[in-house]
Parts: structure tokens; sequence; C-alpha cells
């Protein structure tokens, strides 16, 4: 796969942009953990081996799995033997819509946070050019978003109906046993291990958001391998400060 160059000293290397988001080994449809939105991840899996299909919009609140599942599909797509690229806006935003420049190219390309540029009138205008670019080339656009396409404050008229008029993937909070799946199964991977009572309380403490209560499980990791210690409860609370 050719790399394309952008302006400055920023290019295009594989499914990776220097300037946007470096895809997870974890991040797959596979380790999409969850029965609450396992049928919208298949579903979005699904779609995604659709050539007819030029946009798909995947929304739910933050924590739900959004930024997951675009970098599952990079790496579906990679599988398949597809071009793909994931671009988080909100980390792109400041540096102007030239950086979509030459992102037709891609098969799949996954733009993380579209509310982040939403209102901005360049970068509206630099958005519904790439769809039309990628529709041409017969290749797919996801993107990402906290709300339905309708409720997005798009102002450029011809981008919101090209939004409105994709697929739409709705994601849901995951409920409490989805999140202690998550937290179990993460712990285990990293051969750490959970006790039970140690993982609902955590939960009981930790913030609702799914990455927010990974990064604690990492931080919890490194402090007991920094110390020799199980995760026991009161450990947990020394470490944490609860």
């Amino acid at each position: 796969m050719a790399g394309n160059t952008l302006k400055g000293s920023n290019t295009l290397k594989g499914s990776q942009l220097t300037l946007g988001v470096r895809l997870h080994d974890e991040a797959t449809f596979a380790n999409f953990l969850g029965e609450r939105n396992v049928p919208a991840a298949e579903k979005l899996r699904a779609l995604v081996e659709d050539n007819s299909l030029p946009v798909i919009v995947v929304c739910g609140d933050s924590g739900t799995g959004k930024s997951h599942l675009l970098q599952a599909v990079c790496h579906h797509a990679e599988h398949q033997g597809r071009s793909a690229l994931c671009l988080n806006l909100a980390e792109l935003a400041t540096l102007g819509p030239q950086v979509l420049q030459g992102m037709e190219t891609f098969e799949r390309v996954c733009l993380d946070d579209i509310e982040a540029v939403a209102g901005d009138a360049h970068w509206e205008e630099a958005l519904f050019h790439l769809f039309n670019r990628m529709l041409d080339n017969g290749h797919q656009l996801i993107v990402s978003a906290g709300q339905p396409p309708a409720r997005i404050d798009i102002r450029l008229g011809d981008l919101a109906s090209r939004l409105q008029h994709g697929v739409v993937i709705q994601l849901s909070l995951p409920r409490d046993e989805d999140r202690l799946l998550i937290l179990g199964t993460r712990a285990e991977r990293r051969g750490l291990f959970l006790p039970e009572d140690v993982s609902r309380f955590i939960l009981r403490r930790a913030p609702r958001h799914t990455g927010e209560l990974l990064a604690i499980l990492e931080r919890l990791d490194e402090g007991s391998l920094r110390e020799q210690r199980r995760l026991t409860i009161p450990f947990v609370k020394s470490m944490m400060g609860w």
C-alpha cells in the first residue's frame, strides 16, 4: 500500500496517520465485549463488507465503544486486503481541513468524532468533498458521533443530507454486567488476577466511561507489579485514593 504525502512532513503510512489514530491491537470486532452492543457491532461488521454503502454513522454516548468499533473496521478491512485509515477529528481540528486531501484513495476511511468539526464551514465543505470523492471511487466512509445524524449541528445542507441518508448504527451505554465482563477480560489478558469483589468495588467508584475504567485497570496493574501486591480492595483504595 503506497503512502500519500500531506502538506508538511506528515505522511500516511498503512492504516495509520501520524496526525491521527494509531490502531490498538485489541480494538477488533472479536474483542468488542458487552452483550448490549454486540448486535450493533455484528451489524457494522456486515455493513462494511458492502461496497454499495457509501456512508455509515456510528453514534452513541461517550463510553459506548465508538472509537473501538472504528478501529475494528480498519483491522477488519486490512485483514481482507483492503486499505483503511482511522482519524480522530478532535485531534486534527486545529490543523485544518487540508489534511483530508488524498484520503479517498483508502477503501475504508473512519472519522472519529465528527462533531469536533461540525459547524466549521471549511471543515464541513472538505468533508462533503471527501464524501463525494470516496463515492466516486466506490469506497466507504464511516463516521462516529454522539448524536444521530439529524441532531448533529451540521450547517452545510448537502453534507447533512448525506449523513442522514447513511446507515446508522446506534450504541447504548454498557450495563454494569457488561462493564464487569470488559474489566475482567482485559485483566485476564494482562495476566492480572482480579477478584469479583474487587471488580465490583472498582465499578462502584469508577467513572462509567469504559475508557476511564480501563485506564484505572492499567494503573492498578502497574502498581501491582511495582509493589508486588495482589489486587485487593484495600490496595485499590490506597492506589486510587478512594
